[in-house]
Parts: structure tokens; C-alpha cells; sequence
């Protein structure tokens, strides 16, 4: 098909034709062989690996209609010996924040976003961090221990290019005072994932994160690599990043998204499969995350068809690998 299109962005046959093709493709051969999807997606020497869910459960950025600068405030149920454990953990602890945010902001507070995130009306980053923490809090585990805290920053969102500096909590800061913000949320709250933490194209600074953060925190390369092989190795040669954002449809077919995935295994980057803001209620992200043994997977909030099917897809997966089933939550957390 690649051949066949002939251009470099898929301008000919378009890359949504090129994805549906590729997927189906893919499905077909896994009927054929009468395997499950995820099955047919396994490799000599790799075993099916149930993913650590990085749950959305608080929405800013483009979002939510909120002025939150940073987009996502993830929770990484990690401390638990399955993946059943682990969706029930952030189940409760969502529900477990919504109360929260009602009782203190009142109803509106639980509108939610376009990943299913609660979406209420605060300005201040550190305020939405300690409302996630809380509510782990409140839920009954262990912040840091069981369940870990994550954000995709979604940098290039609030990035001014004029001015070079970025809108955060309504004022203009510049890069370094950015890079101390992490640097001191990593300490206070025991982050262990920033997602885009600058903007798109910044890779040195991507690097120098990524060098200053190292064995604290995974730094994941989405907007910087947008799922292709030619940025991703420009990130690898930097020093960019440790992990990349696997999305099928940046990719354009199967087949690159594969092509990526090899190389950030090459250079020991992790990997989270991932949704889009804008999805359906098809699961096959659910089963690429085990097939293809990425460790992690961001498919939003425990809340809505669009976004709990996938949740169910992977109950479904490791029930039916029974005792085969091993779940990266604890490995993510020990790393």
C-alpha cells in the first residue's frame, strides 16, 4: 500500500483509507490462523503482556473547557498483582475524585472532557495534582506505593512561539522555569511520567529532562515523535525522551507503527499504546498492547462506552490467558 501511494504523508490514498486497510488486513490473518487478535500479534520469544492503564482522570488543556495549561492528570495503578486489581483501583479512586470535587466545587465540577476526565473549573496545576493525590488518598492505597501519578503536559498547547515562553497558570513563564516546575513536581508528588513536556521540536531539551530526571521518572516522546521511525531516531541519537506514544493512526499503517516499536525496543525506550481524543468503541488497541508487549496503555478515564470497552477487551484478555496472563504493573513500579 505504501508503495502503491507513493508519497511520503500518504497524500494519494489517504492515511485513514491506508489504517482501515492495514487493520483489517491484520484481523483477517488472525481469523485465518484462528487465533485472538493479540495472539496472532505475538513474535518468537515474546509472551502476551497485560498493560499498566495510565487513567486520565482529571482533564485540562484542550481537553476540557477548564484553564488548566497541562492536559492529562494520570493515575498509574502499578502496585497490584493483576490488571483486574489494577482497573478496580482506578475505578474506585475516579468515582472516589468526582465525590471529592462536587462536595468542594459543587456539581459542575464533575463535567467531563474529551477523555472522559473530570473536567473542573480550576487555573492552578499544583491544585489538580493534590486533588488526584487526595483521592488516592481517600480511596484507600498507598500514592507512590500502589498507585503512581503521571501527567501528559501536552507542552506545545501553551507554548508561545513569538515569545518563546509558555502560558502556565495564566502567566507566561520561560523554558528553564518550566523545567524546574517539573523538576520540583517530580519531587513533591513523586511523579513518575511527563508526557511532552515541551514543545514539539525541542529536542535538546527533551534530552536534557531526560538526562536530569533519569531512574525518577519515564520521559514519553508523543507530539516530539508522533509515532514515526524517522523522528524516533532523531530522539535516540539525543538522548530525547525513554518512551514513546504509539498511535496507530500517526503511524498510518500497521506495519509502521511496528517499525517504530522495534526501534524504541532497540534503544530500551518504553512504550504505551494509546488512543485518541476522538474514539470509537473498537478495542483493537487493547489487544496491540498485549500482542505487541508495550507494558502500558493510556485509553482515558474508567467512564464511557468509547473508553471502557477497551478496559473490558483486557479483563476479557487476561481471563482468557488464565494463569499466562502477567501484568507490568509491578515491573513499571520497581524500574
Amino acid at each position: 500500500m505504501l508503495s502503491l501511494d507513493g508519497t511520503e504523508r500518504k497524500d494519494r490514498l489517504g492515511a485513514n483509507a491506508l489504517l482501515a486497510v492495514s487493520m483489517a488486513v491484520a484481523k483477517a490473518a488472525a481469523d485465518t490462523n484462528k487465533k485472538p487478535f493479540y495472539n496472532y500479534l505475538l513474535t518468537i520469544g515474546r509472551s502476551p503482556l497485560l498493560p499498566m492503564p495510565m487513567m486520565n482522570i482529571l482533564n485540562g488543556g484542550k481537553h476540557a473547557g477548564n484553564e488548566i495549561s497541562f492536559q492529562e492528570f494520570m493515575i498509574l495503578p502499578s502496585g497490584f498483582k493483576n490488571f483486574g486489581g489494577a482497573v478496580q483501583a482506578g475505578s474506585e479512586i475516579y468515582h472516589m475524585l468526582g465525590k471529592m470535587l462536587v462536595e468542594k466545587y459543587g456539581k459542575s465540577a464533575v463535567n467531563v472532557g474529551d477523555e472522559g476526565g473530570y473536567a473542573p473549573s480550576l487555573k492552578n496545576i499544583r491544585v489538580a495534582i493534590d486533588a488526584v493525590d487526595a483521592a488516592v488518598r481517600e480511596s484507600g492505597y498507598a500514592s507512590g506505593k500502589e498507585v503512581l501519578l503521571g501527567i501528559d503536559a501536552a507542552s506545545g498547547s501553551f507554548y508561545d512561539e513569538k515569545s518563546r515562553a509558555y502560558m502556565v497558570d495564566g502567566g507566561k513563564i520561560s523554558m528553564e522555569k518550566l523545567f524546574e516546575l517539573y523538576e520540583d513536581l517530580v519531587k513533591s508528588y513523586g511523579l513518575r511520567s511527563i508526557e511532552d513536556p515541551f514543545q514539539d521540536d525541542d529536542f535538546e531539551n527533551f534530552a536534557r529532562i531526560t538526562e536530569k530526571l533519569a531512574g525518577k521518572a519515564q520521559i514519553v516522546g508523543d507530539d516530539l515523535f508522533v509515532t514515526n521511525a524517522s523522528r524516533l531516531r532523531k530522539g535516540i541519537d539525543a538522548g530525547a525522551a525513554n518512551a514513546l506514544l504509539v498511535k496507530v493512526n500517526q503511524a498510518g499503517t500497521l506495519t509502521e507503527t511496528l517499525e517504530a516499536i522495534d526501534l524504541a525496543r532497540k534503544a530500551n525506550y518504553g512504550l504505551v499504546m494509546s488512543h485518541r481524543s476522538g474514539e470509537t468503541e473498537d478495542t483493537s488497541i487493547a489487544d496491540l498492547a498485549v500482542g505487541l508487549a508495550t507494558g502500558q496503555i493510556k485509553t482515558g478515564a474508567p467512564a464511557r462506552g468509547e473508553r471502557t470497552a477497551k478496559y473490558n477487551r483486557l479483563l476479557q484478555i487476561e481471563e482468557e490467558l488464565g494463569e499466562k496472563a502477567t501484568y507490568y504493573g509491578p515491573k513499571f513500579l520497581h524500574s
